[in-house]
């Protein structure tokens, strides 16, 4: 197999990755971004508060009046609640239980035996789809996936003779598509709603958002993401690679560089822990299926966001990894004893301290930003401003993508993004008939792209290594590059899929409608 000479990308490019490189950074932690916002949040309410508007509360008819944060009893109201609002944090809770279950599934074993299957059956042709819809699936198991599936995704191609860089590439597309578009929920869906619904509940107290409310549509990009990213690796990304980066020599005699078959003791221990997770998965099913079910809303439904089924997501999360997870680590010798369970889960913790510190703050900052009414009175004159500009509602959902992906080079944390910006979107795009949901879904769409092809993504070095193992001159403007065409791919056919949908009428998810107020 012939390889070119490697070609330097266009002078054009690279001065825009260096500027994004830079300029990323230069920004501060994102912890200290909200340090800052609450700061400025302060000052500004200070500020506003002096200034009468003509503003009015579109559920109360009262004139909008920014509260001063910084006056004597503000500001020992926020240290007296300082404590309530973290634990209050929506996504706290959320991540830490659903963590803790992956954290025994993956210290057990089981989800690296489990990709390890999925992939040992897949013929070369549909090698590219096959690690993709695997990396799509893998979504539910969050940031563990980027330690077990792009490294295996890489030396899958390289068995196959194709470029290994290529199986990096498409399999961390799929699972950034899989934020959009996936198959199961995950634990990013009830984080979403948590502040979707916090957002709308400023202008609507009795508002109720739906923790699948974009599921419909997740499933059903799924497939357009799959058709995207496979067209993408096969007809673009990997012929480039093999023209600008061949592999470096001696690799063939790597004794690393071989896939080991799953051996007779992991294969009893997946067998049972797969029967114990069918089995959960039936008794689930034969406790929600009964017209008279405990899981079930008082009218009945099992969708409702009153259902407590849909209120359980996140533990049943955490039930569906540990329980299948323990059964394999003890079955596999994994486990000897119960530490090793307590073990496993504090390892997979620590990768959350930096969560735990930035959401201290960020809890502090949603507070004061709640009491200020600075975010009421930003949703209310953005509504006025873009009404008077008579763009129609999906221009404004338009222009949100474009915003969020633009943002979203230099600010990769969905949370901590969809921390601020539903605060401003989701009231501001209600005054103007579009329901939280979709203004949900519209930001996830953008937040998914661009994250593949920034060189401020938190896996963007770890991925990088990946790499450097066949291609030692692997550097960000190589994974920029590489990822970019995703981007543009994935940008394009999720926004259409989602304008497609919605021109269609069919429903977003659960419970979800596109406008607002709900047509009952």
């Amino acid at each position: 197999m012939t390889q070119a000479t490697p070609m330097q990308p266009s002078g054009l490019f690279n001065r825009f990755l260096n500027f994004i490189e830079v300029a990323g950074n230069k920004l501060p932690h994102i912890t200290m971004l909200f340090i800052w916002a609450l700061v400025i949040t302060c000052l500004l309410s200070f500020a506003l508060s002096f200034v009468h508007f003509d503003y009015r509360h579109p559920s109360t008819g009262e004139l909008i009046q920014v509260v001063n944060a910084l006056s004597p009893e503000n500001i020992l109201d926020v240290v007296v609640k300082s404590v309530k609002n973290f634990m209050g944090f929506p996504p706290l809770g959320i991540t830490v239980v659903a963590t803790l279950g992956i954290g025994i599934a993956e210290g057990s074993g089981f989800i690296h035996t489990l990709l390890r299957k999925l992939m040992s059956y897949v013929p070369r042709q549909a090698l590219t789809p096959a690690v993709i819809v695997v990396a799509i699936l893998c979504h539910v198991a969050s940031d563990s996936v980027y330690v077990i599936l792009m490294p295996l995704a890489a030396l899958m191609f390289y068995v196959a003779g194709r470029h290994p860089l290529a199986g990096v590439a498409c399999s961390f597309a799929g699972l950034a598509g899989g934020f959009t578009a996936s198959y199961t929920p995950s634990v990013i869906d009830p984080i979403m709603q948590s502040f979707t619904q916090a957002a709308a509940r400023t202008l609507d107290p009795t508002y109720t958002v739906n923790v699948l409310c974009n599921y419909f549509y997740a499933v059903g990009g799924t497939f357009f993401v799959i058709a995207a990213c496979w067209y993408v690796t096969d007809k673009i990304v990997e012929p480039r690679l093999w023209r600008t980066m061949p592999l470096d020599k001696g690799l063939e005699n790597d004794p690393d560089l071989q896939i080991e078959p799953v051996n007779d003791v992991e294969n009893r221990a997946y067998r049972r822990a797969m029967l114990v997770m069918f089995g959960l998965a039936a008794i689930l099913f034969a406790l929600c299926f009964p017209d008279n079910s405990m899981f079930r809303a008082p009218d009945g439904s099992l969708t409702s966001p009153k259902a407590p089924v849909m209120q359980a997501i996140v533990p049943l999360l955490f039930l569906f990894f540990a329980i299948p997870g323990i059964v394999y680590g003890y079955a596999s010798g994994k486990f000897k004893r119960s530490n090793d369970i307590i073990h496993s889960m504090e390892e997979i913790l620590k990768m959350l301290l930096g969560f735990v510190v930035f959401s201290f703050f960020a809890a502090q900052f949603l507070y004061v930003f709640k009491i200020s009414n600075l975010g009421t009175l930003l949703a209310i004159s953005g509504a006025e401003f873009l009404k008077n500009l008579g763009m129609p509602s999906g221009g404004s959902l338009l222009g949100i993508i474009i915003l969020t992906a633009f943002l979203n080079l230099l600010i990769t944390s969905a949370t901590s993004k969809w921390a601020i910006l539903s605060t401003i979107f989701v009231p501001m795009l209600m005054l103007l008939g579009i329901s939280p949901e979709l203004t949900q879904a519209a930001f996830r769409v953008s937040d998914s792209a661009v994250n593949v092809c920034t060189p401020m993504f938190a896996f963007y070095p770890l991925l990088i290594m990946y790499c450097q193992k066949y291609c030692k001159d692997t550097g960000v403007g190589t994974m920029s590059a590489m990822m970019l065409p995703y981007t543009f791919a994935l940008l394009i056919v999720l926004t259409i899929v989602l304008y497609i949908w919605w021109g269609l009428g069919i429903p977003l998810g659960f419970d979800a409608g596109y406008v607002y107020p709900p047509v009952k």
